[in-house]
């Protein structure tokens, strides 16, 4: 049992030490680098000497944070997928159905707007069979995805929304949303504008909105 300090509370966590900061933040700096390089060339495309030198580390220290490229590669990957997946996770049975899917959309877009690189990454493993993620993705995405179908199931029950299937709507909320990170250069090039302009995010934004939902809206 731990010591009670004096006043008679549980002994607060010591703030952290100026080495342990230091650390915390050359492994960040090593994770965003790999991620650039990751998510551009994947992880055979990808040599550590790149990731040492934009991150300003030599290859021995990165290599004491990681021991190897595919470490590294798993996690910077389960670190996205957490940015990804945070979205999802705000979605709850409290919200109306209708403002909880257009907040969705909303906060998936942000992500496609804030980490293109962290989705692009993702849509790479998922292309090559997300060797490295597939345990992941059959157990905590897909108990989290299980978690959330089964409220978007009672909203149909409930007629609040049409009679759907849910793996559907998030397989389409998905692939609609991360499309603006993806494909960006696609688009800018169609466009000229990226989801960094204002003005272009919040039209994609609602008209996203309102095209999904008018799509579930409940029927009669």
């Amino acid at each position: 049992m731990k010591p009670l300090a004096a006043d008679g509370a549980t002994g607060s966590k010591k703030p952290p030490t100026r080495r342990s900061r230091a650390v915390a933040a050359k492994r960040s700096n090593i994770m965003s680098a790999a991620l650039e390089f990751f998510s551009l060339y994947g992880m055979h495309g990808t040599s550590l000497d790149q990731v040492a030198e934009r991150a300003d580390v030599s290859k021995t220290n990165l290599l004491y944070y990681f021991p190897s490229k595919e470490e590294l590669y798993v996690a910077v990957l389960k670190d996205l997928l957490d940015i990804w997946l945070e979205p999802l996770k705000a979605l709850n049975a409290e919200q109306q159905p209708m403002e909880a899917i257009k907040q969705y959309i909303y906060l998936k877009l942000c992500v496609s707007r804030d980490h293109p690189q962290a989705s692009r990454l993702f849509c790479l493993e998922m292309l090559q069979g997300a060797p490295l993620l597939k345990q992941v993705l059959s157990t905590h995405l897909k108990q989290l995805v299980d978690e959330k179908s089964d409220i978007i199931r009672e909203w149909v029950q409930a007629g609040q929304i049409a009679p759907i299937e849910p793996l559907h709507l998030l397989f389409i909320l998905w692939a609609t949303t991360q499309h603006y990170a993806d494909f960006g250069v696609q688009i800018e090039a169609i466009s000229g504008q990226t989801l960094n302009d204002d003005a272009f995010f919040e039209q994609a934004v609602a008209n996203i909105q309102h095209i999904i939902a008018q799509g579930i809206r409940p029927v009669g």
